[in-house]
């Protein structure tokens, strides 16, 4: 896991430097992704790659490669460290220019680096939930670009995280809109409700997944907004990352969700999501 990508190179991770004046570091101005590995195998690399550059045109940002080798050049970074569970977590800026607030001229490169790192499934934590705290959303309003700037986020995760919680989820006065590093969803008399794709949210793959699975195997599937009074009362509650994959949750700020328990469409989109991935991570 010493090896990393740094602007086209592979070099040892104690090597690996960052400009000052590089824009991400000094302004957040750049995006990011995290890719799933299970057993060696890449999971839903195409859509992550697809987003990192619909996210990359939102910002008007220029990524020095092209989808297919910027893909290929990730593969071989995880062959190289010989990742089996874990994700690789890639990263663009806008590159280094004199400190400026408007776009430094065109001729001004993107920096790129990635690295990989294990990462075990939580498969304890999704056998028997977890808790939540519901915090205000005070984010930015493009909140559908996956970019560096997750300030709003980490005051959110560190809310929750400091009385004990795995997630904060947030919501706008009465509208619920997604964890701070999770989508939300909350199930009601068998059907799964999730915040409509909107600038409100981050279309997240693993939600993508879900819709799917939800869509082949007779889900009821809407993207429909609920209060918080709603989540509050559902029958069941879940969020889902790459890297949470489908997680319960069966506690909100100390209330219980249902019975407390996960809950059976949870656990049937886990067996789905599971199965999927069997098939897919490639």
């Amino acid at each position: 896991m010493n090896t990393v990508f740094v602007n086209g190179e592979l070099i040892d991770r104690d090597k690996a430097k960052v400009d000052i004046e590089d824009r991400g570091y000094q302004f957040g101005d750049g995006i990011y992704e995290v890719i799933r590995v299970y057993d060696g195998n890449t999971f839903t690399m195409k859509e992550h790659m697809e987003r990192l550059y619909q996210s990359a045109e939102k910002m008007k940002l220029s990524i020095p490669y092209g989808e297919e080798d910027f893909t290929s050049k990730l593969l071989h970074l995880i062959n190289v460290n010989g990742v089996k569970d874990g994700i690789v977590y890639l990263q663009v800026t806008r590159g280094v220019s004199a400190r400026q607030h408007h776009f430094p001229s065109g001729d001004v490169v993107g920096s790129v680096v990635a690295y990989t790192k294990d990462f075990p499934v939580p498969a304890h934590q999704m056998e028997q939930g977890v808790t939540a705290k519901l915090v205000e959303d005070i984010r930015w309003l493009r909140c559908d670009i996956k970019s560096l700037n997750l300030l709003g986020n980490l005051l959110a995760k560190q809310e929750a995280a400091s009385e004990g919680h795995f997630e904060a989820i947030l919501h706008r006065g009465d509208t619920v809109t997604e964890g701070s590093s999770s989508n939300a969803f909350m199930v009601k008399d068998g059907i799964i409700y999730t915040h409509p794709v909107t600038n409100l949210i981050l279309n997240g793959i693993t939600r993508r997944v879900i819709e799917d699975l939800c869509r082949k195997n007779g889900i009821s599937f809407q993207e429909e907004t609920f209060s918080v009074s709603e989540l509050m009362t559902a029958d069941e509650v879940f969020i889902a990352s790459t890297t949470s994959e489908v997680m319960p949750v069966v506690k909100i700020d100390g209330q219980e969700i249902g019975e407390g328990t996960p809950g059976a469409v949870t656990k049937r989109l886990q067996s789905l999501f599971n199965e999927r991935k069997g098939k897919e991570a490639r």
